[in-house]
């Protein structure tokens, strides 16, 4: 999250009192991420996330905000966005798109145990076979089409063995795209971004770690759940200075999911193939940030090189999930 467009009080007061949230009380920019602008919105009736949309439209943007209502409506700790009287869950404010939805309670963990890896396999899981009778569809806007996009425009900015690692990642998530395996793989809607940053835990009475919730959907749409788990396992169960993978973590996470559904054939043998498109995914989105920066304040575009090393480590020590 960062902030591109500077908001108003009293507007922000507008919004969240047509919404029937009550008197805004305080409203405080959020420095993190790098895609819209956001703010925490303390209201008399709670406490809130605004949003305002900084690329994607007012004809993207339903599929999102129903998706998070459709899994909240089913029991997924996920952010539910706000109705106006009319029932309407899209907004806007400065001309530009705009949403309020729940804040969710705790904090996030970055630095998680197995505990915390199996929690999030367990709700990823949950999440996936909730979104299956959501009835909008929308492709993945970061997956292989936009890889094909960015990647020339990018790549004049690597150097000669970047280069090679980027063209040779590609034409080999081409010979997956294309396989049989990769085509029998389940689908439906997915995260596609969930890190530790856009998780929160809390502490129930024993003082024990608990999953408060799933947030920043914005970058969700209708990929294989294989990419989904390969995004988390990326982030949730790597060591952040080499990108290894945890094999600690990595293993509770995938029992965790297994266990709620049960994962296929083609996702087990294909899961090295998904961890390495998941890391060619942000390293070519961390790439493009940082080359082709937008203007904001508060936004610190993130290091590409992390997954270029975790990129690397997914190519040269495969890894197959076992079964508990």
């Amino acid at each position: 999250m960062a902030v591109f467009t500077e908001v108003g009080f009293d507007e922000a007061a507008q919004l969240v009192s047509r919404l029937g949230l009550g008197r805004l009380q305080a409203l405080t920019p959020i420095a993190s991420g790098i895609e819209n602008t956001n703010y925490f919105a303390s209201a008399e009736r709670g406490e809130y996330v605004l949003t305002l949309f900084e690329r994607l439209s007012f004809g993207q943007l339903p599929f999102y905000l129903h998706l998070m209502k459709h899994l909240a409506q089913r029991g997924i700790t996920v952010p539910e966005p706000q109705a106006d009287a009319s029932g309407e869950i899209l907004h806007t404010l400065y001309g530009k798109p705009a949403a309020v939805v729940d804040r969710l309670r705790g904090g996030h963990v970055m630095a998680p145990g197995p505990v915390h890896c199996a929690q999030v396999g367990a709700e990823l899981a949950r999440m996936h076979l909730a979104g299956t009778d959501y009835p909008r569809r929308q492709p993945n806007l970061r997956g292989l089409a936009w890889w094909d996009e960015t990647v020339p425009v990018i790549r004049p900015f690597l150097g000669e063995a970047q280069r090679a690692l980027i063209d040779a990642e590609l034409a080999f998530q081409h010979g997956v795209a294309a396989s049989a395996s990769y085509k029998a793989l389940p689908q439906g809607p997915i995260h596609a971004d969930l890190f530790r940053d856009n998780v929160m835990f809390e502490r129930d009475a024993a003082g024990h770690p608990r999953l408060a919730g799933f947030f920043d959907f914005y970058f969700a749409g209708c990929d294989t759940f294989g990419f989904d788990i390969a995004v988390c396992l990326n982030d949730w169960c790597i060591d952040l200075t080499s990108g290894r993978l945890d094999e600690d973590r990595a293993a509770a996470f995938t029992a965790a999911y297994d266990a709620v559904r049960p994962l296929s054939g083609d996702e087990l043998r294909l899961m090295p193939a998904l961890l390495r498109a998941a890391a060619l995914r942000f390293w070519v989105s961390r790439l493009w940030d940082v080359h082709l920066p937008r203007e904001a304040s508060m936004l610190t575009p993130h290091d590409p090189s992390h997954f270029e090393r975790v990129l690397r480590e997914r190519v040269a020590q495969p890894w197959h999930p076992g079964r508990a």
